[in-house]
């Protein structure tokens, strides 16, 4: 009987690892409860048999009073956070100071528990919390529940190892079902609920929470004559750890912006949180002579995913008036970051959109980035109302020129009918050089609204005869010669820009980057665009009534006609120089295509700017109705749903062939 209950801890375990670690299942469910029942049979007749490694010691069942201390023999640091792809190209460069040309390792960073697995001659005898990295907490008794991590290994080894405990999605979902049926509060998230599992003093309550785990550190690779970070993770996953397939070894920066942009799109479709990637030198010897600070290794660094959402306070509504005359309110906030970059004002759209939210001067607000972009303020915290918030009000008269405010029938916005108003010349002349139109790096927006003040620019044209106010330009403060140089070499040079970038840069009502691009392609000159019947304009697909009236109108405006005859006599291409008509091909007409992976024949703007030339569309997610899905070196979830949905696949160089026989 005893040689038969050790062929079922073997088979347990064996299966165990296969499943959880390899996420490869050998025996059915059925097989494993007959096997585990068995097992449960033997040990309550013979519980002086019990093994410490056996899989029924994971079904919980210690109570302790309170968790002892226990201290690290190798400090359990924790990583330098980065927000933003500057900061990464920083750390980069320090690492190449050094005379380091490195290999990273990405991995995905875990939002869960960090714990310390100690093995003596491949058994069990210790898990710990990190704690404050020197002294942790033994956690002992409740990371024997999980599953996943092996209370034996595949070798007798003395080792430490630390990883990631963690709850994933689906499980909290269950549990949280379970809890709503009970009337008990809700688990707010994996992170919490997994620290909370974690910190039970019962560890049945451990083991019914169904905890998981990555390891993904070996703190002493040379003791085992590893030389670098990918072995050790090797090493460790055959030993019977289970860690993270979603790593990947690179060779530069790009390659790990590229990493760090993949799993940021598929993070939501993930079973486990993340809420970073973390980047580390590969190699052993290079990570000891880059060293530590006193509080990180050097040779490794975190990325952090931007927060969804931020708190901050809603400290006043100011109003702006655009270059259509539009007056829009405006959030002031408490500076805060948001997805990587400070936030101190966002758009509050109108009067409406103020009421709707209900939002008073002085609120606790939500802020976030609309599309990973746009600072959103999203709601009010009712909650955190003090009354001493006051009330929003309109504004009636223009703030810049104090002309009473029109607002037309079955409109929102509010209008300034002032077409000389300052404010609204000097927002038409920003979004003129702003980056999507005419890109002339060097002219900000206070640098415009200095030039219109001084009388340097009054219209777009004068944009182009800057020149002549060379040295009026040098002696203003914090220019000088080589500075206006640049700049007057930044306008004369985009005096060449493509026609589209001139469209959008007009500022023609309802003529977005999009629109503009369609109207140069499909009328090559701004003379064919300026002679457009509504007729010929609403022929063309995605152009509808309301843009057509929009365009018909920007150039039946003589003041328009007149300035736009100025910049052709100024230089400026009015013709397509860079597009093409779209040509008719039948692998890419009316087809719409998705780009996965890493290109390297292309760019990712070039094979999008080919699509589009020869007829197709290019989307950023797959789904039925995509045609095609095109891969690159490393392709990720796109090209899985793209096989499961039978969807048809190109490689790189069939995408080349596709384009060199049309």
């Amino acid at each position: 009987m005893k040689d038969r209950m050790n062929e079922l801890i073997d088979i347990i375990n064996e299966a165990d690892y296969n499943y959880h670690t390899l996420d490869n299942p050998t025996i059915t469910d059925q097989e494993y409860d007959k096997y585990l029942r068995e097992l449960f049979e033997i040990e309550e007749m013979h519980p002086e048999w019990i093994r410490e490694d056996s899989p029924t010691q994971h079904a919980g069942g210690k109570i302790i009073e309170g968790f002892e201390k226990v201290t690290h023999k190798i400090p359990m640091m924790s990583l330098s956070d980065v927000f933003s792809e500057e900061e990464l190209i920083s750390f980069d460069e320090r690492i190449k100071k050094e005379g380091i040309t490195p290999e990273y390792m990405c991995e995905l960073k875990i939002d869960g528990l960090s714990v310390s697995l100690l093995y003596e001659k491949g058994k069990l005898v210790r898990a710990a919390t990190r704690g404050d990295g020197t002294v942790g907490e033994d956690i002992t008794h409740n990371v024997k529940t999980i599953k996943v991590i092996p209370l034996k290994l595949k070798e007798e080894v003395d080792i430490e190892v630390r990883g990631e405990i963690f709850m994933n999605k689906k499980t909290l979902e269950k549990l949280n079902e379970e809890r709503k049926a009970k009337g008990e509060p809700l688990l707010q998230n994996c992170r919490n609920a997994a620290a909370g599992s974690i910190r039970q003093l019962d560890s049945k309550v451990a083991a019914k929470r169904k905890l998981d785990n990555f390891i993904y550190h070996l703190p002493n690779p040379l003791d085992y004559s590893i030389e670098t970070h990918s072995e050790a993770i090797d090493y460790m996953k055959r030993l019977g750890f289970k860690t993270n397939p979603n790593n990947r070894l690179v060779s530069s920066m790009k390659e790990v912006l590229e990493f760090i942009e993949e799993k940021g799109k598929i993070r939501e479709s993930l079973p486990y949180d993340i809420d970073g990637v973390v980047i580390k030198v590969n190699n052993i010897r290079q990570q000891q002579k880059l060293g530590y600070t006193a509080k990180y290794p050097k040779w490794a660094t975190a990325y952090k995913f931007p927060a969804k959402e931020v708190l901050t306070k809603l400290k006043d509504i100011i109003f702006t008036v655009g270059r259509t005359g539009q007056i829009t309110p405006n959030a002031v906030l408490e500076p805060v970051i948001v997805a990587g970059s400070t936030i101190s004002r966002a758009t509050l759209h109108n009067e409406d959109y103020v009421k709707e939210k209900d939002l008073k001067i002085g609120d606790i607000v939500s802020i976030r980035k609309a599309g990973d972009v746009i600072p959103e303020v999203v709601e009010r915290k009712l909650e955190r109302r003090t009354g001493e918030e006051k009330d929003f009000e309109m504004i009636t008269e223009c703030p810049m020129c104090h002309t009473t405010l029109v607002k037309k029938e079955g409109q929102v916005d509010y209008f300034c009918p002032n077409t000389k108003c300052p404010a609204r010349n000097i927002e038409g002349l920003i979004h003129f050089v702003s980056r999507d139109a005419m890109n002339i790096d060097g002219l900000g927006e206070r640098i415009m609204e200095d030039f219109y003040n001084f009388g340097f620019i009054g219209n777009i044209a004068d944009i182009y005869c800057l020149k002549s106010h060379e040295q009026d330009l040098i002696r203003l403060e914090g220019f000088g010669e080589k500075s206006v140089y640049n700049l007057l070499e930044a306008i004369e040079k985009s005096k060449e820009n493509s026609l589209e970038r001139l469209i959008f840069a007009l500022g023609i009502p309802h003529v977005g980057v999009k629109t503009a691009k369609i109207l140069a392609t499909n009328f090559q000159t701004i003379d064919n665009l300026e002679k457009a019947s509504m007729e010929c304009l609403v022929e063309i697909p995605d152009i509808g009534d309301i843009i057509a009236k929009s365009i018909i109108a920007y150039f039946e405006d003589n003041h328009n006609k007149s300035i736009i005859d100025e910049l052709k006599e100024l230089g400026i291409n009015t013709k397509t120089t860079s597009m093409k008509k779209v040509e008719k091909n039948e692998e890419f007409t009316g087809k719409t295509f998705v780009l996965t992976g890493s290109l390297e024949i292309f760019s990712r703007e070039e094979a999008k700017e080919k699509i589009e030339s020869l007829g197709g569309k290019t989307v950023d997610s797959v789904s039925k109705k995509t045609s095609v899905v095109i891969v690159g070196k490393n392709p990720g979830s796109k090209y899985q749903k793209a096989q499961t949905l039978n969807i048809p696949i190109w490689t790189e160089e069939e995408f080349q062939d596709k384009i060199n026989n049309k």
